[in-house]
């Protein structure tokens, strides 16, 4: 997973755990909330009863020739105010919980109980709210927080997430760099523009690397073109006095016999020499591609040079080369070589069981090669060393020099194809060349 979706998904996950505990604690804050208001609404209005009698006196509500109570209560039911003589032996300022009869109808009410005295008389004042109101009233409270809570969480996510992306953009550039690059030639050393300091040594690390591997890379190249042009010339000078030698009448059978094993193992050491330099040059871009060719006639004029061997060691070639791609911008001696080299060693390989099949096909519209075989197959070790140099399929038969492989890979590179092996030991193996 990425960073900034790592960052995104912690900064998510402690939202989403802050708003549990939120949730869980939200009833006990709403209900401390809305009865701190309630009871604050029920002095206030409290407030405003004593203020009217101060200023108009008690008469207007109580007389002495009517009745010794005066009540209101407003049309839902929601609210009352009662004002009655009272015979109390202390004074009463608190609030409680109870339920009137009102019209025939028990409702409970939060009631503020508050007593005073006018001209030596005592008087109780209940100002009361229903439950009903207050709980509505909480309800809202609480679909506003819950609105709130989710609007902030939303626009804190949102916030969140986008700076971050905007803070590793570096990252994300650097990313793209190290994926893009073919080698270390080719690896972009703009700098990245960026604030962070932490991204500018890592991105200057990073140059400094390249320029060093680069620096690595070209000596292996020279040191592997000059050894092997130092080594063709006194190869093709014993190659040439051998050959001399052979040309000599009355030459002991013996000695003759030993000098064709000479010339043998110089024809081989000449095609070692050779293959490494194709490698170094392929490496080194020396070669062009500006064709335009027919890979599916490439295989089939591949598939006719080797069916002779193949025939000789009773082996069958499968054509199931079904579809066909142009491939643009290549080399065509080059992908020859390539798809030559995998196909003579899966003959070389495989035993006359079963044959080797070669197919064609695409698959999420990218062309692919696959090329079967049904030979002694390779471990997991053995094929993480595949196309190493001089690294053979199996070093015990004393077959091939391990180059092939290599300079296959190489090619594929070169041309920026991709190349899958699948393998069990007994069991053959399955190469894949999807191409760009």
């Amino acid at each position: 997973m990425k960073l900034k979706f790592k960052l995104s998904l912690f900064n998510i996950l402690t939202k989403v755990a802050f708003t549990g505990i939120f949730l869980a604690l939200m009833p006990f804050i709403i209900e401390r909330i809305n009865l701190t208001q309630a009871d604050n609404d029920l002095i206030k209005k409290r407030e405003q009863v004593i203020s009217q009698i101060a200023e108009i006196g008690i008469e207007p509500f109580i007389t002495s020739d009517s009745s010794e109570a005066f009540g209101s209560y407003n049309i839902l039911k929601e609210e009352f105010i009662s004002l009655e003589r009272a015979d109390l032996d202390q004074d009463w300022n608190f609030i409680e919980m109870t339920s009137r009869l009102i019209e025939g109808e028990e409702i409970e009410f939060r009631v503020l109980n508050y007593s005073f005295r006018v001209d030596g008389q005592m008087y109780l004042l209940e100002v009361g709210k229903s439950l009903d109101s207050i709980e509505h009233t909480a309800r809202n409270i609480r679909k506003v927080m819950l609105l709130f809570l989710v609007f902030i969480i939303v626009v804190t996510f949102t916030t969140d997430f986008n700076y971050t992306r905007h803070l590793l953009r570096p990252l994300d550039k650097i990313i793209r760099k190290l994926k893009l690059i073919s080698e270390p030639s080719a690896f972009d050393r703009t700098p990245v523009r960026t604030t962070t300091s932490d991204f500018l040594q890592l991105d200057n690390a990073l140059r400094d690397m390249m320029d060093h591997i680069e620096k690595l890379f070209r000596k292996e190249k020279d040191i592997t073109v000059n050894i092997s042009h130092e080594l063709l010339t006194p190869v093709s000078v014993l190659r040439s006095k051998l050959e001399n030698l052979l040309l000599k009448e009355n030459l002991d059978p013996d000695v003759s016999r030993k000098v064709e094993e000479s010339l043998k193992t110089l024809f081989r050491l000449q095609s070692l020499v050779n293959s490494l330099l194709l490698i170094a040059r392929i490496e080194s871009h020396q070669y062009l591609r500006e064709e335009s060719f027919s890979i599916k006639e490439v295989l089939q004029e591949i598939i006719s040079e080797i069916s002779p061997v193949a025939l000789d060691a009773e082996i069958g070639l499968m054509d199931e080369i079904t579809t066909d791609h142009i491939f643009d911008k290549a080399n065509r001696p080059l992908i020859f070589s390539m798809f030559y080299n995998v196909i003579n060693n899966a003959v070389r390989y495989s035993s006359s069981v079963s044959p080797i099949v070669i197919r064609s096909e695409y698959h999420k519209n990218r062309y692919t090669v696959t090329v079967s075989d049904s030979g002694i197959g390779l471990s997991q070790d053995q094929i993480k060393t595949l196309f190493s140099r001089f690294k053979m399929r199996n070093e015990n038969n004393g077959k091939g020099t391990g180059i092939g492989l290599a300079i296959a890979k190489s090619i594929a590179d070169f041309h920026h194809i991709f190349i899958n092996v699948e393998s069990k030991p007994g069991s053959g193996t399955k190469f894949y060349f999807i191409f760009p």
